[in-house]
């Protein structure tokens, strides 16, 4: 899901940069209520010099309304460069990957068996018979949550944060969690949890399906600007390298002199070369390139009812372990399926 953008808040600004260059080891006072004093050296100076020698600034956090010329070595505006430096700064490297047990949703007692019935057909289809195979058991269910930075760069530059949830082990998107995270509450006391030894390789896979599916809208609206755009660039290179050789040709057939007609076909033959050129100089300006950065990971268990199913499909009984979520009143699937008959 696409998070909601902040508004530009200089009060909350000033806020975010003394707390955040103290953290780096900076010194930072507030001199007024819109400005903020930095003495830094080392680490958090190589926001202004790559070198992290001492360097002092007084910044000044500009009003939402303001339009004169900024300075961005010394003011702090909406898309200022200092701010995204600043947060990629306080991002920890190696990424963490963090732990969260949600607490349950009502009462601690399995589905009503008709109940998951109805829920799987309506997920899954109607088989032609479906039945519990052996009785619900406590379980707990899985999930990859991811914070994601994005930078689209095409004609115009477009940001946004999103915050993608998958489940596991198979990767399935779950939206409701990833809309839901903020109002979920934490269990307070739990148990040992049997955690997923991490397997990055397959979850970054889950990842980047996940984010190219939540930036699909985004992305259908951009390439189509940008096609428009390179259409109409495109014409206009093709409609003067046309009209200049034609103007060639022409000269080449009203003049009777050897030499001028080889110069014409050297002059046409460079024209057809530019033309190409620009042409591909012109695609190239007109791609589409997008920069993810991941900036928290959360592995989330939740109380879950864990579950073997006999479901008929094409003339044969298929068994198969499944999870019910009570949160998110919807089953996921574990593992392949296995024929028994």
């Amino acid at each position: 899901m696409k998070l909601d953008r902040l508004p530009y808040d200089p009060a909350a600004l000033v806020t975010f940069y003394e707390e955040g260059f103290t953290s780096l080891g900076a010194l930072s006072e507030r001199t007024w209520h819109d400005r903020l004093e930095i003495v830094a050296q080392g680490e958090p100076a190589k926001l202004w010099n790559p070198g992290g020698a001492l360097h002092e600034v007084e910044l000044v956090f500009a009003p939402a309304d303001a339009t004169s010329a900024r300075d961005a070595a010394r003011e702090v505006f909406p898309g200022c460069p200092l701010t995204f430096r600043l947060a990629e700064a306080l991002r920890p490297a190696p990424l963490p990957l963090e732990r969260v047990v949600l607490a349950g949703q009502g009462p601690a007692r399995p589905p009503d068996a008709a109940v998951a019935e109805k829920l799987w057909r309506a997920q899954f289809g109607n088989p032609a018979r479906w039945c519990l195979a052996a009785p619900f058991k406590a379980a707990f269910h899985f999930s990859l949550l991811a914070l994601v930075r994005c930078e689209i760069q095409a004609i115009d530059q477009h940001w946004s944060l999103r915050r993608l949830a998958f489940a596991l082990p198979e990767g399935q998107p779950d939206e409701s969690l990833a809309q839901s995270l903020s109002l979920a509450q934490t269990d307070p006391a739990p148990q040992d949890i049997p955690w997923p030894a991490p397997d990055l390789e397959r979850w970054m896979a889950f990842l980047r399906a996940a984010l190219e599916a939540d930036l699909a809208p985004d992305l259908a609206a951009i390439r189509t600007r940008q096609e428009n755009y390179l259409r109409r660039e495109l014409d206009r290179i093709d409609e003067y390298f046309q009209s200049y050789e034609r103007e060639l040709s022409a000269r080449a057939a009203r003049s009777a002199s050897q030499g001028a007609k080889l110069k014409t076909a050297d002059r046409l033959a460079a024209a057809r070369a530019e033309h190409t050129r620009r042409r591909a100089d012109q695609v190239a300006r007109h791609e589409i390139r997008v920069q993810p950065q991941i900036d928290a990971l959360l592995l989330a268990a939740e109380p879950a009812w864990s579950a073997t199913i006999q479901a008929d499909a094409a003339r044969q009984t298929q068994t198969l372990e499944a999870r019910f979520v009570p949160r998110a009143r919807r089953w996921f699937k574990e593992g392949p399926v296995q024929d028994v008959s």
